[in-house]
């Protein structure tokens, strides 16, 4: 009897942990539900805050871009100018003091005098400026060298000689300056 008794109680124990489990079984799915909730909330957040990262990204991209455009809408414009600016340079060089002085010749040297400082006023108004050459270290970044120049008088890698006037559009290169560079004498 005694071992009735003990297998009568070994069945009640098993059938009080059956209930308790059949009690706890919701509790412990609903825990599981809210458990993975939980985790789709949170990948749900992540991509939100990657969404709104990447549009943020993209809209400073896209307004730096339309920035840089107006910036440097004028670049292929400017670099067809350089040479009027170039040849009115030329022109003004070429004219010697004595026709300077001329009376019937002072009107055309004046005019283009005026229009060599217009030119550079409308560069001045548009960000673009000119390179400084000489006397400066030969920057392969702004000035292209055409030739060396043996002398004492400077250091070698020195600009000497600008043959062509480089220009900046605001930061950018928009022509190299074309340079004569000091070299040590033979």
């Amino acid at each position: 009897m005694e071992h009735e008794e003990k297998m009568t109680d070994v069945q009640d124990a098993d059938t009080n942990l059956r209930d308790e489990t059949a009690e706890a079984a919701p509790e412990v799915a609903n825990h599981d539900r809210v458990a993975a909730l939980e985790a789709q909330l949170a990948e749900a957040k992540a991509a939100v805050l990657y969404a709104q990262a990447e549009t943020q990204n993209v809209r400073r991209r896209a307004e730096k871009e339309a920035q840089d455009a107006r910036a440097y809408a004028a670049t292929g414009f400017a670099r067809d100018v350089l040479s009027v600016a170039d040849n009115i340079t030329r022109a003004l060089a070429a004219i010697p003091q004595a026709l300077r002085e001329d009376e019937k010749l002072k009107g055309l040297v004046t005019g283009l005098e005026a229009t060599g400082r217009e030119v550079d006023s409308v560069f001045g108004r548009h960000g673009i400026s000119k390179i400084v050459a000489v006397g400066e270290a030969l920057d392969p970044n702004r000035h292209q060298a055409m030739m060396e120049i043996p002398t004492a008088d400077a250091e070698p890698g020195t600009v000497v000689q600008e043959i062509q006037t480089g220009y900046m559009i605001r930061d950018r290169l928009l022509r190299p300056a074309l340079v004569g560079v000091a070299k040590k004498p033979d």
